[in-house]
């Protein structure tokens, strides 16, 4: 079996060799940064080298791009906060058009019809005067007319079978009374809301 031969004390680098061979290594490694990294990665380059050899300009490149990747980023987590904004300032909005909206409907009634039960309400208005409503039936389905009638004229602006909800407006083609007739021809209770706003003098149970 060959054995190699152990090397003599002699030939072993000495403490001082060492130290020599580590203080140029160092010097090597901080000579590397100095004149080619940091002109490359960072645009620093303080000795010139970088710049005569071209690595200056490749590390202004690389700044650029990391400065304009940082300014994209910003501008996109303020994009996202504007945005998240808006949708908290819209839902604001609608909810504040919603309870406008519930506060501007001059008048409301409900009530509720077993079945085969009626119901009337009417308001009182002039020729040419208009009406807006708005009708909402919970539980069941019923049946409406919506008419009028006033110095021996009558009129049908409307008729609905099995109504769950109508909404609209009615335009008086006289002076009188004009309004809604239901009957509830379902088999279970059926609530009548109505909200009405507009051109009217009275708005009133006829049945």
């Amino acid at each position: 079996m060959f054995n190699a031969e152990k090397p003599s004390l002699d030939e072993l680098p000495s403490s001082a060799q060492l130290l020599r061979s580590t203080a140029i290594a160092a010097a090597s490694a901080a000579a590397i940064l100095v004149t080619i990294v940091l002109p490359a990665e960072y645009n620093i380059d303080p000795t010139g080298i970088g710049g005569v050899l071209g690595l200056a300009e490749m590390g202004e490149i690389k700044v650029q791009l990391a400065e304009e990747a940082e300014a994209d980023r910003l501008m996109e987590l303020e994009t996202e906060e504007q945005s998240s904004l808006m949708d908290d300032i819209f839902g604001l909005f609608v909810g504040a058009a919603h309870a406008q909206e519930a506060e501007v409907w001059r008048d409301e009634t409900s009530f509720t019809l077993a079945p085969g039960e009626s119901a009337e309400w009417k308001l009182v208005m002039e020729k040419g005067q208009t009406v807006e409503y708005r009708m909402l039936v919970e539980g069941g389905r019923v049946n409406f007319d919506m008419h009028g009638h006033g110095g021996g004229q009558s009129v049908t602006y409307d008729k609905g079978r099995g109504s769950t909800g109508d909404e609209g407006q009615i335009v008086a083609e006289f002076d009188g009374e004009h309004g809604w007739f239901w009957r509830n021809r379902d088999s279970s209770a059926a609530t009548v809301t109505l909200q009405v706003r507009g051109e009217y003098a009275e708005f009133k149970d006829a049945s």
